[in-house]
């Protein structure tokens, strides 16, 4: 295995071993840090309460690219369930476990890597490539990217394109990248009845079957077509409660979850309005508390998707699925200031699981793919 591919491991491995637990950092962005001011990199510490965020950009003209990620990660859950602790980086099969292996400490580990390598050989000085780095994209999300992006002008100017270092491969390192992602409106509605004895339902009134009724129309309702780039607007129930769990008692209160992930064709507002018009034909008594935590956003084929296309397809062998699937990513907050945003980053078939692992030989190609996109964008805008 020749040096760098050691080097982007090895930083993988040292950032795993970082208990980041959101929205704990653990110190994975000083370590960062470090290697970034080596490069000459400006570091701007914009870390809000709990959470830490760090911008670095390199360079004072010319296009942006702007790389996102973060350094927090979801719980590892019980330590029982791993063949070994989460946080103690293994090498095993061919394969590298940990938290975060594929959730994204490889992903920051390789273009950290594949910029030291720029740097080394003479990176463009037409191109600005800077990071964004947080610990708050796997719980609130509301003083990470969502908190800096506003401020972020202020540092860059303009920027021209965000490369997200998401899990987004399927079955094989550069299979599918995301250009984009559909928006999140969730709801909790809630019913109110007559709590009462189930053999004396004349005495009682039970918000359940109102619930019920409602909950098929929902389900029932084709809310749009989608687009060109996105799936139709999609519905699901999340959970179903009642202010009792007595079988011989019809509940006083019942409460329902859901989400919708929702395209371009339809809106958060227009599908709130939507959802009331049913809502009134099978339980007008139904109030609704809302969160709109995204906007879709994407889909447009640009310069950027372009650049990562071509070097996936010259360097793997692929032709990747262009697509919008999955959840949402903080990317949201950076396609409204402009941008053009492409997720690319590993298999993510062992997300969110015990034994979250990536395969060792994804690593360094993950991180020379970073460097042919950042060389083929710097092409692209010559100086002069």
């Amino acid at each position: 295995m020749r040096l760098a591919d050691d080097t982007s491991l090895q930083l993988a491995e040292a950032l795993i071993e970082r208990a980041s637990v959101t929205p704990a950092d653990a110190g994975c962005q000083a370590l960062l840090q470090s290697r970034l001011e080596a490069m000459g990199f400006d570091c701007h510490d914009l870390s809000r309460g709990e959470v830490s965020n760090l911008l670095a950009v390199r360079g004072d003209a010319g296009p942006c690219l702007l790389f996102v990620g973060h350094t927090d990660v979801v719980p590892p859950g019980p330590a029982e369930r791993w063949q070994s602790p989460p946080f103690a980086p293994t090498r095993r099969d061919g394969r590298l476990y940990g938290r975060g292996a594929a959730d994204m400490k490889s992903s920051i580990a390789a273009f950290i890597t594949a910029c030291e390598r720029l740097t080394a050989a003479g990176p463009p000085d037409h191109l600005r490539v800077a990071l964004l780095l947080t610990s708050d994209e796997e719980g609130p999300a509301m003083d990470g990217v969502r908190a800096v992006a506003p401020i972020l002008h202020d540092y860059l100017g303009d920027i021209d394109w965000c490369l997200v270092g998401e899990p987004s491969s399927e079955a094989r390192l550069g299979d599918t990248i995301r250009i984009g992602r559909r928006g999140s409106l969730s709801a909790e509605v809630t019913i109110d009845g007559r709590q009462g004895h189930v053999a004396y339902p004349a005495h009682a009134d039970n918000p359940l079957h109102r619930l019920a009724g409602l909950l098929n129309a929902l389900v029932a309702e084709r809310w749009d077509e989608g687009t060109a780039a996105f799936p139709p607007t999609g519905f699901q129930i999340t959970g179903v409660d009642t202010d009792t769990d007595a079988v011989n008692i019809i509940p006083g209160r019942a409460q329902a979850r859901f989400n919708l992930r929702f395209s371009p064709a339809s809106t958060a507002a227009g599908l709130q309005r939507r959802i009331k018009a049913i809502a009134a034909a099978h339980a007008p008594d139904a109030a609704f508390v809302w969160k709109h935590s995204a906007d879709p956003f994407g889909g447009d084929a640009g310069e950027l998707r372009a650049a990562v296309e071509a070097v996936i397809h010259e360097q793997l062998a692929l032709t990747p699925v262009a697509n919008t699937a999955g959840g949402t990513s903080d990317g949201r907050f950076i396609a409204p200031l402009g941008a053009e945003v492409v997720e690319l980053g590993p298999v993510n078939a062992t997300i969110h699981q015990p034994d979250e692992n990536v395969a060792l030989a994804d690593i360094p190609a993950l991180s020379d793919l970073y460097e042919a996109i950042i060389r083929r964008l710097g092409s692209l805008h010559p100086p002069g």
